[in-house]
């Protein structure tokens, strides 16, 4: 391959590329960017990286989840702590059945940039059919349907990094303090135990489950050794997908004392599944850092493909380096995954599997709303989970697109959204999330099944 530097990817073709008409604008902010501290460090990306080399191995297990895209407006208190809480809460319950260590990475502090499979949207005004460039994050431009927001604005990625920057430094402040209810599950909000779907049975595991963690807490706490705001005091990671390249690159920089480049906008970036092109700027920008990255896959990926993103994104087969996301959707993953998993595992690759349930699922509801059904979801993580279990591999995480507040944006589980539901409280920038009780709600079904696989092991 040709020699590697941060704005290598330039001489590349690129996919949901973002053109910038004042050049010498964008030069100036780039600049400006480039001075400035990182977001995260070198440690913290190295940390991470061997809690996903375990994973990979069994030996912990990650949730991954949060916003499909942030906007600059999440950037509050109240917002930001929902979504640590439900994260937080789902790993509770998910330690609980694996007793493993879970790592928690959230889709926040930088996931203001979206790829869109069109690049222009139409809509019909009283004066005819208007085209505008289409809402690609805030990182890029604003969401208002007027020339002057859909234009492309270098300065964004400025004001992107000042409010990733605050909401990390949130972040790290719950993280020091900890949530005073995060170890009183008979304090969360669980009251889709009580919906008429679920079958006694189901209800009384779910109790039982609670309970069982209840007391386990306070039993640690009881010890005297650790207090419940002790307790609460987690490693906590972050990501996104690294879409603009212009960003990312300019906050990419050699660290003292350790080898290669690191980027530094985020713990772990990922390439979407409309950017993994082997020939094009995001793999050439992407193999040269050394942070664990993740790959999405969709079904139309090939074993030529996934053999070919293991070869040029982690040459040196390092553990915890390269995360593969499946996103097949329910129709797909039963036939789709399977080859992919026997081929990586017949080469001897070291890679950690996650699956995304959410984004090959997505569908519109009569009433013009994307949404996602719940059990398209969950059949899709089971499917997963089978499929693994037939190749030999293993299933090392899961991510989501979730909101610790109570949207209706899927539908399904428990608290029975329906299509009629959808309007009540649609609130996504751009794909439907599952709301605080769906989210609880596929932890504890989560839970159950590994609980499952484990005593049958």
């Amino acid at each position: 391959m040709s020699t590697w530097h941060p704005l290598s990817f330039r001489d590349r073709p690129i996919a949901q590329g973002v053109s910038y008409p004042d050049q010498a604008k964008l030069e100036t902010t780039l600049t400006r960017l480039r001075q400035l501290p990182p977001l995260v460090t070198s440690w913290e990306v190295e940390r991470l990286k061997a809690h996903l080399a375990d994973a990979a191995k069994g030996e912990r297990f990650v949730l991954q989840g949060g916003d499909c895209a942030e906007t600059l407006q999440d950037c509050q208190p109240e917002l930001i702590s929902v979504k640590m809480k439900i994260l937080l809460q789902m790993s509770l319950v998910l330690v609980h059945s694996t007793m493993k260590p879970v790592v928690r990475i959230g889709r926040m502090a930088g996931q203001y940039a979206k790829p869109r499979s069109q690049k222009w949207e139409v809509r019909s005004t009283t004066d005819g059919d208007v085209t505008l460039p289409n809402y690609f994050g805030d990182l890029v431009n604003r969401s208002g349907f007027d020339a002057a927001s859909r234009a492309f604005d270098p300065t964004l990625m400025l004001t992107g990094y000042q409010h990733a920057s605050m909401t990390l430094n949130f972040v790290r402040s719950l993280m020091d303090g900890g949530f005073a209810d995060l170890h009183h599950p008979e304090q969360w909000d669980l009251s889709f135990f009580g919906n008429a779907v679920l079958s006694d049975a189901l209800r009384a595991e779910y109790q039982r489950t609670t309970d069982d963690l209840s007391r386990a807490l306070r039993f640690m706490e009881a010890l005297g050794e650790l207090s419940v705001d002790e307790l609460s005091r987690v490693e906590f990671y972050t990501c996104h997908e690294g879409l603009n390249l212009h960003y990312e690159s300019a906050q990419t920089h050699k660290v003292p004392r350790r080898e290669g480049h690191y980027l530094l906008t985020t713990h772990m970036p990922w390439i979407g599944e409309r950017t993994r092109q082997l020939d094009h700027a995001h793999i050439e920008f992407f193999r040269g850092i050394a942070n664990p990255i993740g790959v999405k896959l969709g079904p139309t990926a090939t074993v030529e493909d996934v053999v070919g993103l293991c070869d040029a994104l982690n040459p040196k087969e390092e553990p915890g380096k390269l995360v593969l996301i499946t996103r097949m959707g329910v129709d797909k993953v039963k036939t789709c995954l399977p080859p992919l998993l026997q081929s990586v595992r017949k080469t001897g690759r070291r890679v950690l599997w996650v699956v995304d349930p959410m984004h090959g699922n997505t569908r519109t509801a009569s009433s013009g709303f994307k949404t996602r059904s719940f059990d398209d979801i969950q059949r899709e993580i089971a499917w997963t989970l089978d499929a693994h279990a037939d190749a030999g591999t293993i299933l090392g995480g899961v991510h989501f697109e979730m909101t610790g507040e109570d949207v209706t944006e899927c539908t399904g589980g428990a608290a029975g959204i329906t299509d009629d539901d959808l309007s009540l409280n649609y609130a996504t920038a751009c794909d439907p999330r599952l709301n605080y009780r769906q989210a609880l709600e596929m932890a504890f079904l989560l839970s159950r099944r590994m609980r499952a696989d484990q005593a049958k092991a």
